[in-house]
């Protein structure tokens, strides 16, 4: 098992350095921090500008080779470089960390755990009335993209707000301006948390309910209840736990629609995390700032496949002791 994770960090590690640094290379190719200078009046002078811009190592007349190999030296060294402002981006990245995985986390795990155990549920209920309610619950979630559930939710908490005559539910921001405590942030956190657990509950739904019913059918839940195993033993032991192997490479993947969702997510509520930090760094051609949330964004995925695989090894022996599948 030690031999197999270690390959597959090595193998995780040189795809994270690729994606970095493809990331980099498109941003710079792509961006154009010179622009920000376009709308002063009276324009600085090309030489200041030129000046500013290489300070940062955001000159897009220095050669892209040499751009690059600058920005990847300070990344070796724990140094992202400066955005367009001049501020350090380390600072403001592990800041907009922070603001990311306070608003992503809750909903993530509750809509992944929520999922599987409803995926899961249907199967087993495959035809009733459950299964349909989930099923068709799960594609309705499905055909609605990240920010029109998230609009859809104020406009229904909005209504409930006039409805009881008071502001129950809040929505701007981690918290209100002046008021600080427990119930506060909650009140903010309830309409986000939900709108990201919504959206991770109608992928793992569908994606559970077709493993879960592939090992209703198998031979070793047969043989388990051939073997006087009762039903709902027979389909958690082994009926669910062989299903959740196949699950555990999809949490790898699902945790980059995750990044994506967070970013439409943190516009619509007001929430300053690297989401909206990425899309307002887009638009003002900050390429240190989109590099290093690019890499971050690698990282993550890594991590992700990594623990996706420690996951796969508990669950499956096959792994721990390197049979053949």
């Amino acid at each position: 098992m030690a031999a197999f994770l270690l390959r597959r960090l090595a193998s995780g590690v040189l795809l994270a350095v690729l994606a970095a640094s493809l990331g980099y290379l498109l941003a710079a190719t792509a961006l154009d921090p010179r622009a920000g200078f376009e709308g002063r009046a009276p324009r600085p002078p090309e030489a200041v500008i030129d000046a500013r811009l290489g300070a940062l190592n955001l000159n897009d007349r220095t050669p892209l080779a040499d751009r690059y190999l600058t920005w990847a030296r300070g990344v070796l060294h724990g140094d992202f470089g400066r955005t367009w402002d001049g501020a350090p981006v380390n600072g403001e990245l592990w800041r907009r960390l922070g603001v990311s995985l306070r608003l992503v986390s809750l909903g993530a795990v509750s809509g992944s755990v929520l999922g599987v155990f409803l995926g899961a549920y249907a199967a087993v209920r495959r035809g009733r009335t459950a299964d349909r309610l989930i099923t068709s619950g799960s594609c309705l979630l499905l055909a609605a993209p990240v920010f029109v559930l998230a609009v859809l939710l104020q406009i229904f908490a909005g209504k409930a707000n006039d409805a009881m005559g008071m502001q129950v539910f809040v929505w701007v921001g981690e918290s209100t301006p002046g008021v600080s405590g427990f119930a506060d942030r909650a009140r903010h956190l309830l309409l986000p948390t939900a709108t990201i657990a919504l959206a991770q509950l109608a992928l793992y739904v569908r994606y559970q309910r077709g493993l879960m019913l592939d090992a209703l059918h198998a031979d070793f839940v047969r043989t388990a209840r051939a073997k006087g195993l009762r039903r709902r033993s027979a389909l958690l032991r082994h009926g669910l736990r062989t299903a959740l192997i196949p699950m555990t490479t999809y949490f790898a993947y699902a945790s980059g629609l995750l990044l994506l969702g967070s970013v439409f997510t943190e516009k619509i509520f007001g929430w300053h995390g690297l989401g909206e930090w990425l899309v307002d760094s887009t638009t003002r051609g900050d390429i240190n700032v989109v590099a290093a949330i690019d890499c971050l964004a690698a990282c993550t995925v890594v991590l992700s496949g990594l623990a996706s695989d420690v996951v796969n090894a508990v669950l499956d022996p096959r792994v721990r002791y390197g049979t053949p599948s």
